[in-house]
């Protein structure tokens, strides 16, 4: 999937669990911090693909990411699996206690923002024909529908589908839910 379609799926995901939360407030720098971690979480499982949007404007992006991608297996191999996520987990948890943060950051939600992305990467992943090694080291790559050929390849029109798709559910879930998230941006986030 292209990254336009990753941070869809992420935010897609991300409004999904605050709506579900209906008692939840936060400070509105918790709220744009969480959304960034969350937009980073959904390109992140593409840190082992050199050619990735995050690699491409650094500097000297390529480089470090024909290194990383070398380290990590190649593309969709450890990063794309449940290992992956527990990994990233334990290092964004470890970055965010380490960080100076601004007080009033919650980052506990900070840091479930951030896996939410990933895990709806890995997740819209499992629609292309490549699939995901969710459970490695079994060298397995799951994908749905398990048939290959209804799969979609990334940037084809099946992808723009899916993405249609997801817009179209964006735009009907914040209708149904407007009163909800009026009151969150009105009220619970000070």
């Amino acid at each position: 999937m292209k990254a336009r379609t990753h941070d869809l799926a992420a935010a897609t995901a991300l409004g999904i669990v605050v709506l579900a939360q209906p008692n939840r407030t936060m400070t509105l720098g918790t709220a744009l911090v969480a959304l960034l971690a969350n937009q980073v979480g959904g390109i992140a499982p593409d840190i082992d693909q050199p050619t990735a949007p995050f690699w491409r404007n650094l500097p000297i992006g390529g480089f470090v990411g024909k290194i990383i991608d070398r380290m990590l297996g190649g593309h969709r191999f450890i990063t794309h699996s449940v290992i992956g996520l527990v990994l990233f987990g334990f290092l964004v948890q470890m970055l965010l206690a380490a960080l100076p943060i601004m007080p009033g950051i919650d980052t506990g939600f900070v840091w479930l923002a951030f896996m939410i992305g990933m895990v709806s990467h890995l997740v819209m992943d499992s629609f292309t024909k490549e699939g995901v090694p969710w459970l490695l080291p079994l060298p397995i790559k799951f994908g749905f529908p398990p048939a290959k050929a209804l799969r979609v390849t990334t940037g084809t029109l099946g992808e723009g589908i899916i993405f249609a798709v997801l817009l179209l559910f964006d735009i009907g879930y914040c209708s149904m839910h407007y009163w909800e998230l009026r009151e969150l941006i009105h009220q619970r986030i000070l």
